[in-house]
């Protein structure tokens, strides 16, 4: 019916104001009375292309290209040969597309392969096993104006063991900060496994040299890959999300009296996360046995005063991970912990 009165208005209104006149959608009209299927494309014939060469041509042409003389030599360059000796078989693009009929056409020139850049993966059982460092930049007074804070970091208890304020990258000041903080923690050779990001200063001659002789194992983070040095990041995230950080510093002076302050902070007081909300100074001193002895007596006595909040079983302290990973693979042994 509805149909019916579509068709009778068509005519004198279009399709369109009948179609809302009658309350129907134009479309659904047009999927009702389609006619007949889309016909399909016929398929198309490989017409045989009047300006190509002929099989012998073509097999003339392959045999100049081949010949002993030539097989060295640039399409191009047997071209204009043939043509300054009068002769003229082929065009030069006609020439490559006969070589590469016959699979002759490749890339010639040796291309320098690079191998992938393989995943750092570290492991620490304890503290100064493995440090991680990192510069990050703080505003100063003006545009284009910076301080570079260099801070060394062990993963293990996230202990901030080194960290000066400059006002440049230095791959020389870089190394002092490194000798001090090694001499001040009593690091000896062969101990301590030191993990970085790519940029200048740590690829600097001077400091892998400095390393090398200070018998530290050193691993980088891969190009463009920003989690290969999570806890770097990480606490230069909690040095800038601070309350009191500003948004630009008004002078070294300012700067360095900051950090002074900031850092102890971190270390004695920041209750971290990852490290079961100890601070990394506890971590890193041993101290958080006492600590987690002192907690659970605290949850006892919770516990033991309203059992019925909770739930599923009496409440522990966090503990400690036995290992921190940089990169942990997918499948650990009991022997690599």
């Amino acid at each position: 019916m509805i149909d019916d009165a579509i068709m009778q208005l068509k005519p004198i209104i279009g399709v369109r104001q009948s179609c809302r006149a009658v309350g129907e959608n134009q479309a659904r009209f047009y999927r009702r009375n389609r006619i007949s299927p889309v016909p399909a494309k016929p398929e198309r014939l490989s017409a045989i292309q009047p300006r190509a060469l002929s099989e012998f041509e073509r097999k003339e042409v392959k045999n100049l290209l081949d010949a002993e003389g030539n097989v060295d030599k640039a399409p191009a360059t047997i071209y204009a040969e043939q043509l300054d000796s009068g002769i003229y078989l082929a065009s030069v693009s006609t020439m490559y597309r006969v070589l590469r009929a016959n699979g002759e056409v490749r890339e010639r020139r040796r291309q320098a392969i690079h191998p992938a850049t393989v995943k750092p993966e570290l492991v620490a059982n304890g503290p100064n096993e493995a440090w991680s460092w990192d510069i990050t930049k703080l505003l100063g007074p003006a545009k284009w104006t910076y301080y570079y804070l260099y801070v060394i970091l062990d993963i293990y208890s996230r202990y901030v063991t080194g960290w000066m304020l400059a006002r440049s990258e230095n791959a020389l000041l870089a190394g002092v900060m490194f000798s001090e903080t090694m001499a001040k923690h009593s690091i000896s050779a062969g101990q301590l496994h030191v993990h970085m990001d790519r940029g200048s200063p740590m690829r600097a001659k001077h400091f892998v040299h400095l390393l090398a002789d200070l018998g530290v194992t050193k691993s980088y983070s891969r190009p463009h890959v920003s989690n290969d040095n999570p806890y770097s990041e990480s606490a230069f995230k909690t040095l800038k999300y601070r309350h009191d950080f500003p948004a630009r510093f008004g002078s070294y002076e300012q700067a360095l009296g900051w950090c002074k302050a900031f850092f102890p902070w971190y270390c004695f007081e920041h209750r971290h996360s990852g490290i079961a909300y100890h601070t990394p100074g506890d971590v890193y001193y041993g101290r958080t046995g006492a600590i987690d002895a002192r907690r659970a007596i605290v949850l006892n006595a919770a516990y033991t005063a309203h059992p019925e909040r909770f739930v599923h079983k009496a409440p522990v302290p966090l503990e400690l991970a036995p290992a921190v990973w940089i990169n942990e693979p997918k499948e650990v042994t009991t022997s690599t912990h």
